[in-house]
């Protein structure tokens, strides 16, 4: 299985970037890892709707860009499903056992998705209600994917 992650912005912190790295590390066991990162848009303080609007729709064309019609795409977003992990690791293994190769992950900036993103994922899921950091969603992401695959092969993992 192929599992991209197509995301808004670098990132900057080292400690994220060591996360990163550890659960890229952990998942080579298990998949094929690709990490896409499309530039952010700055996003001054106070910004009109419109002036958003518009940011939304400059970094999702460069996701669209990165979107494989043969994938299976998942959308972070806010108003999406909420699974628990077994759930979220049934859904791969379940896309896995269907025959799908390919699963892509989108992770939106810090003003979210433009609805063209929305439109093109297959599902919406969401980890909460609350906001968090881009780049620690990231991190969080990984670790849920790992926490799959060690669900779907059967092999401990704290809870």
């Amino acid at each position: 299985m192929k599992i991209t992650i197509i995301c808004v912005g670098k990132i900057k912190e080292k400690f994220y970037r060591d996360a990163v790295a550890e659960y890229e590390k952990r998942l080579s066991r298990y998949c094929k890892l690709e990490i896409i990162e499309v530039q952010d848009e700055k996003t001054p303080d106070g910004a009109a709707a419109a002036l958003e609007t518009q940011i939304r729709e400059k970094e999702a064309a460069r996701i669209l860009r990165y979107i494989n019609q043969d994938a299976f795409v998942y959308s972070l977003e806010i108003d999406g499903k909420q699974p628990d992990s077994v759930g979220l690791a049934k859904e791969i293994d379940a896309l896995a056992l269907s025959g799908q190769s390919h699963i892509q992950f989108i992770i939106g900036g810090s003003l979210g998705l433009h609805e063209s993103v929305s439109k093109a994922a297959d599902r919406a899921i969401s980890f909460s209600k609350m906001t968090f950091p881009h780049q620690l969603m990231r991190v969080i992401l990984l670790e849920q994917i790992y926490r799959s695959y060690r669900i779907i092969m059967g092999e401990p993992y704290h809870k």
